[in-house]
């Protein structure tokens, strides 16, 4: 499995480090991982591209320290504030096959015994008006921690994730007028973290076992992404 270790300096180079890890899926033929903790940024999603507030709503993450950059998948808007995981599981697909669903069952499967590990009992579930809501999220009793999407071209399949390792206060504060703008239903108060679920997680940890489960018995091929 190719596996991708480290983040870039900015969201744009950052974003080009994932786009080559599933390039590299797609000539290989072989499954790729990258587990880590983005840049600061908000990522719209194309939902959030074609409401008349989005270019209100980008520069309030903007403002927030937070630059705005549209995702290719659906969903709604993500804040990454520095303490928020970022997951991307990406592995050879045939367009001919359904997949969707299984591929959704075995990544949630995955991260929730990754988050097990860490001693997270999260469970399927979606709070009322939580951030990029969504049908493939994991909760705890404090609010949601995780959430993922899919993305599925011709010769690859891409699940990717956000875990909420800390600093819900932080990541509510910045999408509240971000939702506001985007006239979306979302309440703060349903944003949770692995730290207020157990105390003492060491986000290191948390990064290096949820690259363990996913990569489980396979031999990783690790390369580091440089910070320019």
């Amino acid at each position: 499995m190719h596996v991708r270790r480290g983040r870039a300096a900015d969201p744009a180079s950052d974003r080009a480090a994932t786009d080559a890890l599933v390039g590299t899926v797609a000539d290989t033929g072989e499954p790729g991982l990258r587990v880590w903790y983005p840049p600061r940024h908000v990522a719209f999603g194309r939902r959030d591209a074609h409401s008349e507030g989005y270019d209100r709503a980008r520069a309030i993450a903007r403002d927030r320290g937070c630059p705005p950059v549209e995702r290719a998948v659906g969903g709604r808007a993500v804040a990454f504030t520095g303490t928020v995981l970022a997951v991307v599981h990406a592995e050879p697909a045939d367009p001919s096959e359904p997949g969707v669903d299984s591929r959704y069952e075995q990544g949630s499967r995955t991260l929730a015994a990754a988050l097990g590990d860490c001693g997270v009992d999260a469970y399927r579930g979606e709070p009322a008006h939580a951030f990029c809501p969504g049908t493939h999220s994991l909760r705890t009793d404090g609010g949601k921690v995780a959430g993922l999407a899919q993305r599925v071209r011709r010769d690859v399949a891409v699940v990717g994730g956000v875990v909420l390792v800390d600093d819900a206060a932080a990541v509510a504060s910045v999408l509240e007028p971000v939702y506001d703008a985007l006239d979306v239903p979302f309440d703060p108060a349903s944003v949770g973290s692995l730290a207020e679920a157990t105390s003492g997680l060491d986000p290191a940890t948390v990064r290096d076992r949820i690259e363990a489960t996913f990569v489980g018995d396979r031999a990783p091929a690790v390369r580091s992404v440089r910070e320019t």
